[in-house]
């Protein structure tokens, strides 16, 4: 399916010639606040604090081949969404989504989503998510899930506005990567 949007974007399946750009693509953020986790004996809460400098996070390249690139190919269970510029732009991949479904416990997990930095706060993110729940849908899925750095503070709350909620923590999803000082959450929300 592929949808051209009022905000000069064209939303569609990933193809084969999408793989370089999705691997190029520069999913890196800055934030001026992260979520402490304070792990407790039944649980877990989280506190949104400042951080000063700001944190600047490049996500280290993944060593993928082509055929791990694009989450869809072969698999009905999967897809890879694109979105790319089309108004205005130079036609460049301006994000993408992978998704996986589960069919045992009926979960659409995000297993991947990035958006380049010059496309960011323009919706694209949630036109993705929107091609991600039609899928979702498609499968019979129950609920959404995704996992996320507890300090991707952005991301953490444009999830929230979508209507994800917390619902989880590892502690040692990063030991032994560059991110071991970090925590996953997991976020999760009901097919709507």
């Amino acid at each position: 399916m592929t949808t051209v949007d009022d905000m000069g974007y064209e939303f569609r399946t990933a193809r084969h010639e999408d793989t370089e750009a999705i691997k190029a693509l520069d999913g890196s953020f800055t934030t001026h606040t992260i979520f402490h986790v304070a792990v407790t004996e039944n649980g877990f809460s989280l506190q949104e604090i400042p951080v000063d400098p700001p944190i600047h996070k490049v996500f280290p390249a993944e060593n993928t081949d082509d055929a791990d690139a694009l989450a869809d190919e072969g698999d009905p269970n999967s897809r890879t969404f694109v979105a790319v510029g089309t108004d205005g732009t130079d036609g460049s991949l301006a994000g993408f989504a992978s998704v996986s479904y589960a069919s045992w416990n009926r979960r659409l997990a995000i297993d991947d989503i990035e958006i380049a930095p010059a496309h960011r706060g323009q919706g694209v993110g949630r036109a993705l998510i929107g091609h991600a729940v039609k899928f979702a849908r498609e499968s019979g899925a129950g609920h959404i899930w995704l996992e996320v750095t507890n300090i991707n503070a952005p991301a953490i709350h444009a999830y929230q506005r979508m209507g994800f909620t917390f619902c989880g923590l590892d502690t040692t999803l990063y030991h032994g990567t560059p991110s071991s000082s970090e925590l996953a959450l997991y976020m999760s929300m009901p097919c709507p």
